[in-house]
Protein backbone atom coordinates (compact mmCIF):
# COMPACT_ATOMS: atom_id res chain seq x y z
CA UNK A 1 0.00 0.00 0.00
CA UNK A 2 2.78 2.60 0.67
CA UNK A 3 6.18 2.52 -1.56
CA UNK A 4 8.36 5.00 -0.62
CA UNK A 5 10.89 5.48 2.85
CA UNK A 6 12.21 2.14 5.08
CA UNK A 7 9.04 -0.21 4.49
CA UNK A 8 9.75 -1.40 8.22
CA UNK A 9 8.74 2.14 9.05
CA UNK A 10 6.03 3.01 6.92
CA UNK A 11 3.88 -0.23 8.44
CA UNK A 12 4.65 0.79 11.66
CA UNK A 13 3.56 4.63 10.79
CA UNK A 14 0.56 2.98 8.91
CA UNK A 15 -0.12 0.40 11.48
CA UNK A 16 -0.18 2.81 14.25
CA UNK A 17 -2.69 5.04 12.54
CA UNK A 18 -4.95 2.01 12.07
CA UNK A 19 -4.77 0.97 15.88
CA UNK A 20 -5.44 5.07 16.90
CA UNK A 21 -8.16 5.61 14.17
CA UNK A 22 -9.83 2.17 15.46
CA UNK A 23 -9.77 3.71 19.30
CA UNK A 24 -11.76 6.74 17.88
CA UNK A 25 -13.81 5.18 16.24
CA UNK A 26 -14.78 3.32 19.45
CA UNK A 27 -15.15 6.51 21.07
CA UNK A 28 -17.40 8.26 18.76
CA UNK A 29 -19.20 5.14 18.85
CA UNK A 30 -19.66 5.13 22.63
CA UNK A 31 -19.86 8.69 23.44
CA UNK A 32 -22.54 10.22 21.18
CA UNK A 33 -22.58 13.96 21.49
CA UNK A 34 -18.93 13.73 22.60
CA UNK A 35 -17.64 12.39 19.42
CA UNK A 36 -15.93 15.74 18.08
CA UNK A 37 -12.44 15.17 19.44
CA UNK A 38 -11.83 11.60 18.11
CA UNK A 39 -13.24 12.38 14.86
CA UNK A 40 -10.61 14.81 14.59
CA UNK A 41 -8.12 12.47 15.63
CA UNK A 42 -8.96 9.99 13.01
CA UNK A 43 -8.62 12.76 10.61
CA UNK A 44 -5.41 14.27 11.72
CA UNK A 45 -4.13 10.90 12.13
CA UNK A 46 -4.85 10.02 8.34
CA UNK A 47 -3.19 13.00 6.93
CA UNK A 48 -0.17 13.26 9.11
CA UNK A 49 0.44 9.55 8.15
CA UNK A 50 -0.16 10.16 4.39
CA UNK A 51 2.44 13.31 4.55
CA UNK A 52 5.18 10.89 6.00
CA UNK A 53 4.07 7.99 3.36
CA UNK A 54 3.71 7.84 -0.38
CA UNK A 55 0.39 5.66 -0.88
CA UNK A 56 -1.00 4.32 -4.31
CA UNK A 57 -3.97 5.98 -5.81
CA UNK A 58 -6.22 3.19 -5.63
CA UNK A 59 -4.62 2.56 -1.54
CA UNK A 60 -5.43 6.20 -0.79
CA UNK A 61 -8.86 6.51 -1.76
CA UNK A 62 -9.91 3.29 -0.31
CA UNK A 63 -8.55 5.25 3.03
CA UNK A 64 -10.36 7.98 2.45
CA UNK A 65 -13.73 6.08 1.75
CA UNK A 66 -13.59 3.85 4.70
CA UNK A 67 -12.65 6.81 7.14
CA UNK A 68 -15.70 9.32 5.44
CA UNK A 69 -17.90 6.04 5.51
CA UNK A 70 -17.40 4.78 9.06
CA UNK A 71 -16.71 8.06 10.65
CA UNK A 72 -20.08 9.72 8.73
CA UNK A 73 -22.11 6.32 9.79
CA UNK A 74 -21.74 7.27 13.44
CA UNK A 75 -22.30 10.92 12.50
CA UNK A 76 -25.64 10.21 11.12
CA UNK A 77 -26.53 8.37 13.75
CA UNK A 78 -25.81 10.95 16.40
CA UNK A 79 -27.45 13.45 14.17
CA UNK A 80 -30.95 11.01 13.99
CA UNK A 81 -30.81 10.09 17.42
CA UNK A 82 -31.19 14.10 18.53
CA UNK A 83 -26.89 14.33 20.05
CA UNK A 84 -25.79 16.42 17.73
CA UNK A 85 -27.37 18.81 15.46
CA UNK A 86 -27.77 17.95 11.08
CA UNK A 87 -25.25 20.57 10.76
CA UNK A 88 -22.46 19.07 12.15
CA UNK A 89 -22.59 16.05 9.89
CA UNK A 90 -20.74 18.51 7.01
CA UNK A 91 -17.40 18.13 9.06
CA UNK A 92 -17.36 14.75 6.98
CA UNK A 93 -17.49 16.10 2.93
CA UNK A 94 -15.31 19.07 5.01
CA UNK A 95 -12.33 17.17 6.04
CA UNK A 96 -12.65 14.97 3.28
CA UNK A 97 -12.12 17.56 0.84
CA UNK A 98 -9.33 19.08 3.04
CA UNK A 99 -7.70 15.76 2.60
CA UNK A 100 -8.29 15.35 -0.77
CA UNK A 101 -6.24 18.98 -1.15
CA UNK A 102 -3.38 17.71 1.13
CA UNK A 103 -2.97 14.58 -1.17
CA UNK A 104 -2.83 17.16 -4.67
CA UNK A 105 0.06 19.63 -2.30
CA UNK A 106 1.86 16.33 -1.50
CA UNK A 107 1.84 14.62 -5.44
CA UNK A 108 3.27 18.23 -5.92
CA UNK A 109 6.04 18.01 -3.66
CA UNK A 110 7.03 14.46 -4.87
CA UNK A 111 6.84 15.63 -8.56
CA UNK A 112 9.14 18.86 -7.43
CA UNK A 113 11.67 16.07 -5.67
CA UNK A 114 11.48 13.74 -8.48
CA UNK A 115 12.43 16.78 -10.88
CA UNK A 116 15.66 17.80 -8.51
CA UNK A 117 16.56 14.48 -8.33
CA UNK A 118 16.27 13.82 -11.80
CA UNK A 119 18.23 16.96 -12.61
CA UNK A 120 20.69 15.99 -9.93
CA UNK A 121 20.99 12.72 -11.94
CA UNK A 122 21.71 14.83 -15.17
CA UNK A 123 24.30 17.02 -13.89
CA UNK A 124 26.21 13.29 -12.50
CA UNK A 125 26.51 12.06 -15.47
CA UNK A 126 27.29 15.20 -17.36
CA UNK A 127 30.19 15.44 -15.26
CA UNK A 128 31.13 11.84 -15.52
CA UNK A 129 30.87 12.58 -19.39
CA UNK A 130 32.85 15.59 -19.04
CA UNK A 131 35.37 13.90 -17.50
CA UNK A 132 35.54 11.12 -19.84
CA UNK A 133 35.95 13.62 -22.79
CA UNK A 134 38.81 15.55 -21.18
CA UNK A 135 40.43 12.46 -20.08
CA UNK A 136 39.82 11.68 -24.40
CA UNK A 137 41.12 15.01 -25.10
CA UNK A 138 44.14 15.34 -23.63
CA UNK A 139 45.56 11.26 -25.05
CA UNK A 140 44.23 12.23 -28.53
CA UNK A 141 45.88 15.41 -28.80
CA UNK A 142 49.09 14.63 -26.65
CA UNK A 143 50.07 11.54 -28.05
CA UNK A 144 50.63 12.71 -32.02
CA UNK A 145 52.32 15.81 -30.69
CA UNK A 146 55.03 13.22 -28.51
CA UNK A 147 55.13 11.07 -31.19
CA UNK A 148 55.80 13.89 -33.80
CA UNK A 149 58.31 14.92 -31.57
CA UNK A 150 60.07 12.33 -31.00
CA UNK A 151 60.67 11.51 -34.73
CA UNK A 152 62.21 15.34 -35.59
CA UNK A 153 64.50 14.72 -32.42
CA UNK A 154 65.36 11.64 -34.77
CA UNK A 155 65.91 13.17 -37.55
CA UNK A 156 68.11 16.15 -36.16
CA UNK A 157 70.11 13.74 -34.47
CA UNK A 158 70.35 11.61 -37.72
CA UNK A 159 71.07 15.09 -39.87
CA UNK A 160 74.06 17.43 -39.15
CA UNK A 161 72.67 19.78 -42.23
CA UNK A 162 72.55 22.96 -40.76
CA UNK A 163 69.44 23.32 -42.96
CA UNK A 164 67.47 20.51 -41.36
CA UNK A 165 68.65 21.56 -37.96
CA UNK A 166 67.25 25.13 -38.48
CA UNK A 167 63.88 23.40 -39.91
CA UNK A 168 63.80 21.14 -37.52
CA UNK A 169 64.42 23.17 -34.65
CA UNK A 170 60.62 25.20 -36.40
CA UNK A 171 59.10 22.51 -36.30
CA UNK A 172 59.75 21.53 -32.31
CA UNK A 173 58.89 25.30 -31.61
CA UNK A 174 55.71 24.62 -33.59
CA UNK A 175 55.12 21.29 -31.36
CA UNK A 176 55.98 23.06 -27.96
CA UNK A 177 53.38 25.55 -28.97
CA UNK A 178 50.51 22.57 -29.81
CA UNK A 179 51.54 21.19 -26.57
CA UNK A 180 50.92 24.31 -24.75
CA UNK A 181 47.45 25.28 -26.42
CA UNK A 182 46.67 21.96 -25.65
CA UNK A 183 47.14 22.05 -22.37
CA UNK A 184 45.58 25.53 -21.68
CA UNK A 185 42.30 24.30 -23.23
CA UNK A 186 41.87 21.03 -21.49
CA UNK A 187 42.55 23.22 -18.20
CA UNK A 188 39.56 25.18 -19.52
CA UNK A 189 37.71 22.38 -20.38
CA UNK A 190 38.38 20.86 -16.70
CA UNK A 191 37.99 23.98 -14.73
CA UNK A 192 35.29 22.85 -12.57
CA UNK A 193 36.31 19.10 -11.95
CA UNK A 194 39.06 19.91 -8.94
CA UNK A 195 37.56 21.78 -6.14
CA UNK A 196 39.53 20.18 -3.06
CA UNK A 197 40.24 23.62 -0.71
CA UNK A 198 42.87 23.04 1.79
CA UNK A 199 44.97 25.32 4.01
CA UNK A 200 47.21 26.39 1.41
CA UNK A 201 50.76 28.28 2.21
CA UNK A 202 49.95 31.01 -0.88
CA UNK A 203 54.11 32.40 -0.06
CA UNK A 204 54.96 28.77 -0.84
CA UNK A 205 53.04 28.75 -3.89
CA UNK A 206 54.41 31.70 -5.92
CA UNK A 207 57.59 31.64 -4.73
CA UNK A 208 57.37 27.90 -6.24
CA UNK A 209 55.66 28.64 -9.28
CA UNK A 210 58.13 31.38 -10.38
CA UNK A 211 61.10 29.23 -9.68
CA UNK A 212 59.48 26.42 -12.06
CA UNK A 213 59.26 29.20 -14.81
CA UNK A 214 62.74 30.54 -14.31
CA UNK A 215 64.37 28.51 -16.50
CA UNK A 216 62.28 28.41 -18.79
CA UNK A 217 62.82 32.32 -19.72
CA UNK A 218 66.33 34.94 -19.76
CA UNK A 219 63.94 37.24 -17.87
CA UNK A 220 64.69 39.22 -14.28
CA UNK A 221 62.81 36.91 -12.04
CA UNK A 222 61.20 38.05 -9.09
CA UNK A 223 58.60 37.54 -6.26
CA UNK A 224 57.68 38.30 -2.79
CA UNK A 225 54.62 38.00 -0.60
CA UNK A 226 53.49 38.06 2.55
CA UNK A 227 50.01 36.32 2.57
CA UNK A 228 50.23 33.67 4.30
CA UNK A 229 48.09 30.38 4.88
CA UNK A 230 44.35 30.64 3.14
CA UNK A 231 42.12 28.06 2.23
CA UNK A 232 42.11 27.58 -1.30
CA UNK A 233 42.11 24.96 -4.24
CA UNK A 234 45.73 25.57 -4.75
CA UNK A 235 45.77 23.96 -8.29
CA UNK A 236 43.15 26.34 -9.75
CA UNK A 237 45.83 29.24 -8.07
CA UNK A 238 49.17 27.64 -10.03
CA UNK A 239 46.74 27.45 -13.36
CA UNK A 240 45.75 30.96 -13.31
CA UNK A 241 49.47 31.81 -12.35
CA UNK A 242 50.84 29.77 -15.13
CA UNK A 243 48.96 31.36 -17.73
CA UNK A 244 49.67 34.57 -16.73
CA UNK A 245 53.23 34.06 -15.93
CA UNK A 246 53.38 32.45 -19.61
CA UNK A 247 51.87 35.74 -20.97
CA UNK A 248 54.43 37.45 -19.28
CA UNK A 249 57.23 35.64 -21.24
CA UNK A 250 55.45 36.06 -24.50
CA UNK A 251 55.23 39.49 -23.90
CA UNK A 252 58.76 40.53 -22.66
CA UNK A 253 62.00 39.87 -24.61
CA UNK A 254 65.43 38.96 -23.22
CA UNK A 255 66.23 40.50 -20.16
CA UNK A 256 62.84 42.08 -19.13
CA UNK A 257 61.22 42.62 -15.75
CA UNK A 258 58.71 39.55 -14.43
CA UNK A 259 57.53 40.36 -10.66
CA UNK A 260 54.70 38.62 -8.87
CA UNK A 261 53.85 39.92 -5.66
CA UNK A 262 51.22 38.68 -2.76
CA UNK A 263 49.90 41.22 -0.36
CA UNK A 264 47.28 40.78 2.54
CA UNK A 265 44.78 43.01 4.41
CA UNK A 266 42.60 43.01 6.89
CA UNK A 267 39.39 41.32 4.33
CA UNK A 268 41.37 40.87 0.89
CA UNK A 269 44.31 39.42 0.32
CA UNK A 270 45.63 39.97 -4.30
CA UNK A 271 48.58 38.59 -6.07
CA UNK A 272 49.68 40.85 -8.81
CA UNK A 273 51.55 39.71 -11.87
CA UNK A 274 54.09 42.75 -12.92
CA UNK A 275 56.04 42.72 -16.30
CA UNK A 276 58.03 45.44 -18.24
CA UNK A 277 56.93 44.48 -21.69
CA UNK A 278 55.14 45.95 -24.55
CA UNK A 279 51.76 46.52 -22.78
CA UNK A 280 48.54 47.07 -23.68
CA UNK A 281 46.67 49.70 -25.94
CA UNK A 282 43.59 51.33 -23.56
CA UNK A 283 40.77 49.77 -26.10
CA UNK A 284 42.26 46.27 -25.04
CA UNK A 285 42.24 47.02 -20.99
CA UNK A 286 38.88 48.16 -21.34
CA UNK A 287 37.23 45.06 -23.33
CA UNK A 288 39.26 42.69 -21.10
CA UNK A 289 37.85 44.13 -17.98
CA UNK A 290 34.10 44.50 -19.00
CA UNK A 291 34.21 40.95 -20.53
CA UNK A 292 31.73 38.57 -18.88
CA UNK A 293 31.34 35.72 -20.82
CA UNK A 294 34.97 34.38 -22.90
CA UNK A 295 37.24 37.07 -23.63
CA UNK A 296 37.38 38.39 -27.15
CA UNK A 297 40.26 38.34 -29.17
CA UNK A 298 42.44 41.44 -28.90
CA UNK A 299 45.44 43.22 -30.86
CA UNK A 300 47.59 41.14 -28.53
CA UNK A 301 46.63 37.78 -28.64
CA UNK A 302 43.55 35.54 -28.32
CA UNK A 303 42.50 36.03 -24.28
CA UNK A 304 42.79 31.75 -24.15
CA UNK A 305 45.89 32.56 -21.32
CA UNK A 306 43.79 35.03 -19.58
CA UNK A 307 40.07 33.60 -20.31
CA UNK A 308 41.90 29.74 -17.94
CA UNK A 309 43.66 32.64 -15.14
CA UNK A 310 39.84 34.61 -14.94
CA UNK A 311 38.06 30.87 -14.84
CA UNK A 312 40.36 29.24 -12.41
CA UNK A 313 40.38 32.61 -10.24
CA UNK A 314 36.33 32.80 -10.01
CA UNK A 315 36.19 29.24 -8.98
CA UNK A 316 37.98 30.80 -6.12
CA UNK A 317 35.30 33.52 -5.88
CA UNK A 318 38.17 35.99 -6.82
CA UNK A 319 38.20 38.37 -9.45
CA UNK A 320 40.91 39.24 -11.81
CA UNK A 321 41.62 42.63 -13.50
CA UNK A 322 44.24 43.98 -15.30
CA UNK A 323 45.88 46.99 -16.24
CA UNK A 324 48.75 48.63 -18.46
CA UNK A 325 50.08 50.93 -21.16
CA UNK A 326 51.77 50.53 -24.75
CA UNK A 327 55.07 50.12 -24.19
CA UNK A 328 54.87 50.23 -20.16
CA UNK A 329 54.09 46.95 -19.50
CA UNK A 330 51.15 45.07 -18.05
CA UNK A 331 49.42 44.34 -14.52
CA UNK A 332 47.34 41.56 -13.74
CA UNK A 333 45.64 41.68 -9.72
CA UNK A 334 44.10 38.84 -9.08
CA UNK A 335 41.70 39.68 -6.12
CA UNK A 336 40.49 37.33 -3.28
CA UNK A 337 37.96 37.97 0.34
CA UNK A 338 39.20 36.92 3.31
CA UNK A 339 36.08 35.17 5.18
CA UNK A 340 37.41 33.59 8.57
CA UNK A 341 35.95 30.08 9.64
CA UNK A 342 37.10 28.51 13.24
CA UNK A 343 40.49 31.05 12.54
CA UNK A 344 41.10 29.67 9.49
CA UNK A 345 41.21 32.06 6.36
CA UNK A 346 39.16 31.28 3.36
CA UNK A 347 39.13 33.00 0.11
CA UNK A 348 36.08 33.40 -1.37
Amino acid sequence: MWVTGSARTNRLLVGLWVASAAINVALMYRMPGSETVPFHLVWIGLSIVYGFTRWRPVAMVVALLTVATVTGAIMVQDAASGWIGWEETTEVPLMSALFVVQVWHVHRRQRALADVRRLAEGDRRGAEHQQLFVRLVSHELRTPITVARGYTELLRARLAEPSVQEDTAVVLDELDRLDRITRRLVALIQKDNSSVVRPTDVDRVLAQTVHRWEPTADRRWRVRSAVGVVSLNEERLATALDCLLENAVKFTGPGGRIEVIGSARPERWTVEVRDNGCGLSAADVATINAAEGPLPRTSSGTGLGLAIARTAVAACDGSLAIAGEPGAGTIVTLEFAIAVHDGQMTAG
